[in-house]
């Protein structure tokens, strides 16, 4: 007998976690991933337009998977800039960093494996680990020593996953401890670094040089990028692995050339305005400086506000709403039962007066 589908969405409604789609409202922007606002710099819009006069095609569809017709010389030479600006041997783009999230941990493990998962990765690593045939256990949330107890406990081959920036706490994961435990252990890690890049360079394994330390990066162009899409950065190896057997990207049409084309152009206006890195750090050490009590780093563009009581969370977000001020109420099961938040995120672009004005109104409810 089917579920009851009604049923189900009604429980959820008494829970007050019942999702609904929304247009985009107007107000101040605490919420986006936008964090050098690139989806609205007009100046890059200027080059996007410009790049699109001289190449219209770049618009039309690709017509089929990258197997197939969807394959051009664009995505090929993009894809070699963005490895070698890496330091990477190879590079293989992805309509969407889900997608290559699930491309990786649905076809590198196989039944012999063992994925070991941070507690609090993105879903779509645990949903390439459930298309896996392996074995996925979860480690206690940037807990090195509980990760070390479960490499130990292993016979099999592990992979190690993680992100740089983990973006509902908005901490940075020890990267530098975890890469030495895989490399111990002969493990091999792989790290998303969605929220990392442009926010701190070109994220943490090019800041740290681990890449002869590291299977696998996921380059997400969504958020400080302001475009779409995703890079899985490896070696030549697991790239043809990967086109041999992913079938996220086996059996997917191909992005046009004009979302690849954006995310070059993204690459050389992040080299070209690094002061926009700059100014997000300034608006982050304001809020910080406001003393809000907050699991976040003190660098991080994400930082959140934890708040047990979901009415009391509702309620100030609807009153920060009521003030002209976008923000994201974060429930369960997106995090853990107990330690719902106010999800904050600044941005280069966000004036002095508007993040004092926030916190004060913050701090009328905590």
């Amino acid at each position: 007998m089917p579920r009851n589908f009604q049923e189900i969405l009604g429980k959820r409604m008494q829970e007050g976690t019942f999702r609904s789609l929304k247009t985009r409202s107007e107000g101040v922007d605490f919420y986006s991933n936008d964090y050098l606002g690139f989806a609205r710099n007009k100046e890059l819009q200027d080059i996007l337009l410009k790049e699109v006069m001289k190449h219209p095609h770049f618009l039309s569809g690709s017509s089929g998977s990258r197997l197939i017709s969807g394959n051009t010389d664009t995505v090929t030479v993009i894809e070699n800039d963005i490895a070698q600006k890496h330091r990477f041997l190879s590079a293989l783009l992805f309509p969407s960093g889900y997608n290559a999230n699930l491309a990786l941990f649905s076809t590198l493990p196989d039944r012999h494996d063992v994925i070991l998962v941070d507690e609090q990765i993105h879903r779509s690593v645990h949903d390439g680990c459930t298309l896996s045939n392996a074995r996925k256990l979860k480690w206690k949330h940037n807990d090195l020593k509980d990760l070390e107890n479960l490499l130990k406990k292993q016979a099999s081959h592990c992979y190690i996953a993680i992100e740089s920036l983990y973006s509902m706490e908005g901490d940075f994961a020890p990267i530098q401890e975890i890469a030495a435990l895989a490399e111990q252990y002969e493990a091999d890690l792989i790290v998303d670094e969605a929220h990392v890049l442009g926010v701190l360079g070109y994220g943490l394994v090019d800041k740290h040089q681990l890449q002869n330390q590291v299977l696998a990066a996921v380059m997400t162009y969504g958020k400080a990028l302001g475009a779409h899409g995703a890079a899985i950065l490896c070696n030549d190896t697991v790239k043809s692995y990967l086109i041999n057997f992913a079938s996220p990207f086996i059996y997917t049409t191909s992005a046009q050339d004009f979302q690849w084309m954006a995310i070059k152009a993204g690459y050389e206006f992040l080299d070209h305005n690094k002061e926009l890195s700059k100014k997000l750090q300034e608006n982050i050490k304001l809020f910080r400086d406001q003393n809000l009590r907050s699991p976040s780093s003190e660098i991080s563009p994400v930082q959140a506000i934890l708040m047990e009581d979901n009415e009391q969370l509702k309620a100030l977000q609807a009153h920060l709403y009521d003030h002209g001020f976008l923000t994201s109420a974060i429930y369960s099961p997106t995090v853990k039962k107990g330690t719902e938040r106010l999800r904050i995120c600044l941005h280069s672009f966000n004036t002095e007066d508007e993040i004092v004005k926030l916190t004060a109104l913050i701090k009328e409810f905590i």
